[in-house]
């Protein structure tokens, strides 16, 4: 099973990741693990990526999903804002992906974003993210208001229903 947890910054997708890798028995990555550093420094400093700059790490990212696939499986922590870009990631996955939209207010992302510690993205970019995002049809849409624990739990019976 591929499952990716995506969603703007702040939404806690490494840490529900994490614990949903963890739930499932799985291996979990973050999606900004593979960023070149060129975007990280454009980040660092405040200014968003465009759609050229994504473009080779998300089919980077696309051959590790195919790559793990045929290992069994992982969880990916990944922003995955547009359409486009979840159809760039899933495009050498031959079976079928979980996509868990993690999503809350600016007003949360805002609170969550200051107090973070020790992360490249600039708390400026969040605006951005917000306009590039567009939620998906499919998959799930979580609200991040709960704790990680019920956030886990809801994902997991989601998954045991199908």
């Amino acid at each position: 099973m591929i499952a990716i947890v995506c969603g703007v910054s702040g939404t806690g997708k490494s840490t529900i990741g994490k614990l949903l890798a963890d739930a499932l028995a799985l291996p979990f990555y973050d999606g900004d693990d593979f960023h070149p550093d060129a975007n990280v420094e454009k980040m660092k400093s405040g200014v968003p990526l465009n759609d050229d700059d994504r473009q080779p790490w998300l089919e980077l990212l696309a051959n590790e999903i195919a790559s793990w696939e045929s290992r069994g499986g992982a969880v990916l922590a990944c922003s995955a804002l547009k359409e486009s870009y979840r159809q760039v990631l899933a495009a050498k996955c031959h079976g079928r992906i979980e996509w868990i939209m993690l999503h809350g207010t600016a007003e949360l992302l805002n609170e969550r974003l200051t107090s973070r510690k020790g992360h490249f993205f600039d708390l400026r970019l969040l605006a951005s993210q917000l306009s590039a995002l567009e939620l998906p049809d499919y998959g799930w849409t979580i609200d991040i208001a709960p704790p990680p624990s019920q956030i886990i739990d809801n994902i997991l019976m989601r998954l045991n229903k199908e």
